[in-house]
């Protein structure tokens, strides 16, 4: 679990990222991006590795962006199907945003199980799941059994595929703890309207790293030119990643997605999503199993 910091300290870690990002364009932090932007359909994309407030608004903007989010009660119905999926050793520890959408399944982004740093996959016992985190508090927590990722990732080797249609992961928790929490629907994004939806993005990003905010700036969502992707405009940052992309339907939020990172297109932030339509047969199959 993330401790605090001062606002010097998080004022000095965001100078030394925002350089980073400037001279290299590089990182190997496990919540900030990917090595490899894969088929974006669109040469214009760029990948955005340092999003550190900027995603979605400008880099001068974005800070506040985040701040001006509505914090959620994580407490209540239906938000406390959100949670951390927190990950702690003896020399590291972070997080990053999952939602439960069955009594033991939770959606969250394959790169948060991943160890850049010593390039290892993170077993899954040293994994947890937060359901309903709220300032130390939390509604239920379980160790993760077990993960499933997209074909292409191997965790039992010592490498990452960075693409982004393949950053999706489902958990698999020991406990069943959505029976106490409840769990938020999914739903194809090709069956919403426009017009009979808002588009959100609930998550606890790293300015605001004990409370679950929504970001309500988002859009609606456009496509890569094969839609494994949606890009929005939600204000978001590390510690987001694996957040539901939600469709808010006469105020209930439906899962189409998974907040996966962040892209540049000239001077414009794009937050990415990994449609519901790209991971569906694998959630069904563990649905199935989990039915039995």
């Amino acid at each position: 679990m993330m401790k605090p910091i001062s606002r010097a300290c998080a004022f000095l870690i965001a100078l030394l990222c925002t350089l980073s990002f400037a001279q290299a364009q590089t990182t190997t932090a496990p919540d900030a991006g990917r090595p490899d932007a894969g088929p974006l359909g669109d040469d214009l994309y760029v990948l955005q590795l340092d999003a550190l407030c900027g995603a979605g608004k400008q880099l001068s903007q974005g800070c506040q962006a985040i701040r001006d989010r509505q914090i959620l009660d994580a407490s209540a119905a239906p938000w406390r199907a959100i949670g951390r999926v927190n990950f702690a050793s003896t020399s590291q520890r972070q997080h990053c945003t999952g939602a439960l959408v069955s009594e033991r399944i939770v959606l969250t982004a394959s790169h948060c199980l991943y160890n850049f740093a010593r390039k290892t996959w993170i077993p899954p016992q040293s994994t947890r799941f937060v359901a309903g985190y709220q300032r130390s508090t939390a509604v239920a927590v379980s160790q993760v059994a077990r993960y499933v990722l997209h074909e292409a990732q191997d965790p039992h080797s010592r490498n990452f595929k960075g693409d982004f249609p393949r950053d999706w992961a489902l958990l698999i928790l020991k406990d069943p703890i959505g029976r106490e929490t409840g769990f938020l629907e999914t739903l194809d994004i090709g069956s919403v309207s426009a017009q009979n939806a808002d588009f959100a993005l609930a998550g606890y990003p790293a300015l605001r790293p004990h409370v679950l905010s929504l970001a309500q700036d988002c859009g609606a969502p456009g496509f890569s030119t094969d839609r494994r992707l949606m890009f929005q405009r939600c204000a978001t940052m590390h510690g987001d990643s694996g957040a539901p992309a939600l469709a808010l339907i006469d105020g209930v939020p439906k899962v189409v997605g998974i907040f996966t990172g962040a892209v540049t297109k000239q001077s414009e932030f794009l937050s990415v999503a990994i449609p519901l339509k790209s991971f569906a047969a694998a959630l069904e199959l563990e649905r199935n199993w989990e039915g039995q």
